[in-house]
């Protein structure tokens, strides 16, 4: 057993055979110039102290104690923290660089996709629909010409062969049913949208998409009220926007624009009817259509009514009858 008044020593050496194996880190830059930092037996210590402190050691009560008095930390943690290494002034540089291009590579791809997300994708759909809206309609009045005129030629050869007193009564009825061209004494009502209708238009999205429930536009309801007063009131021939009303005609909404018979027209709504002109203005006039003025005035919706000496209507385009038969 120790002498109770033998000292006992600062720390217990290890010895080279109980020692345990150090594993250097792979990451550690300079784990080949790291020496081990346990305790080794001094070379004063004699064979007696040697086997003293080895029985000592073997008990196992005292192993915690030693690996707490000799090896305090972990040989990975010790490893990384003796390999600190200096960064060069070039390296730190060019970190910053490299950290500043991509915050500015993110930042602008960033504002690339919140400058997609507020913008509208319906918008270029609603611009290429329109151009192609108005190539389509251009067509449809080039061909209503080239029909007009074939059908003038068709006339002026049917007024050449026709001498019996029924071409008069055929000529009354195609001018009734708006076959033929008409020229005479009318009005001209005119049905304006509300600005803020016509510079949505312009932007490429309809009115009445953008509009909502918060903008009054005229409807393809106002211009049928408008056209069934002034037949009411006399009128012999009507055309909106220079489109003839025949008897195959209607008014109608398709999608958000309204169509004459298979024409599209827009804002200002231009209604020339020939008749009697001081019946027709005073059908539409504000003494006769005081409350529906109120109301189009408080949306933004202006009318005017304009007397005219002499008005031209062309003829309205009628499809060909494949069911209808002259019932005997």
């Amino acid at each position: 057993m120790m002498n109770d008044l033998e000292p006992m020593p600062a720390s217990y050496p290890v010895d080279r055979a109980q020692s345990v194996p150090r594993r250097r880190s792979t990451f550690s830059r300079t784990y080949r110039g790291l020496i081990t930092h346990h305790l080794a037996p001094g070379p004063d210590v004699d064979e007696r102290e040697r086997e003293r402190r080895r029985r000592v050691r073997q008990d196992e009560s005292l192993r915690l104690i030693d690996d707490l008095t000799n090896r305090p930390l972990d040989p990975i943690y010790l490893d990384s923290n003796l390999a600190t290494h200096r960064d060069t002034a070039l390296s730190k540089w060019s970190m910053r660089i490299l950290c500043f291009l991509v915050c500015i590579g993110v930042g602008f791809l960033g504002s690339l996709f919140v400058q997609q997300l507020h913008s509208d994708p319906r918008r270029e759909v609603r611009a290429s629909l329109a151009s192609q809206l108005e190539t389509s309609q251009s067509n449809v009045d080039t061909l209503s010409g080239q029909i007009n005129d074939l059908r003038s030629k068709v006339e002026d050869q049917s007024d050449r062969l026709d001498v019996t007193g029924s071409s008069e009564t055929v000529l009354n009825d195609e001018m009734a049913s708006g076959l033929v061209k008409v020229t005479g004494e009318g009005i001209t009502l005119t049905a304006s949208n509300p600005i803020a209708a016509a510079n949505d238009g312009a932007n490429g999205a309809l009115p009445r998409e953008s509009a909502g429930s918060h903008l009054r536009v005229i409807t393809d309801g106002d211009l049928q009220l408008l056209v069934s007063l002034l037949w009411q009131s006399g009128a012999e021939a009507i055309s909106i926007n220079g489109h003839r009303l025949g008897v195959q005609t209607s008014i109608r909404t398709a999608g958000g624009a309204i169509l004459v018979g298979l024409d599209a027209v827009s804002s200002p709504y231009r209604i020339e009817a020939i008749g009697n002109s001081g019946d027709l203005s005073a059908s539409v006039g504000r003494k006769r259509l005081g409350a529906l003025y109120d109301a189009y005035q408080n949306a933004g919706i202006t009318l005017q009514v304009k007397e005219s000496k002499g008005l031209t209507l062309e003829a309205a385009v009628v499809g060909d009858l494949n069911y209808a038969r002259r019932a005997e």
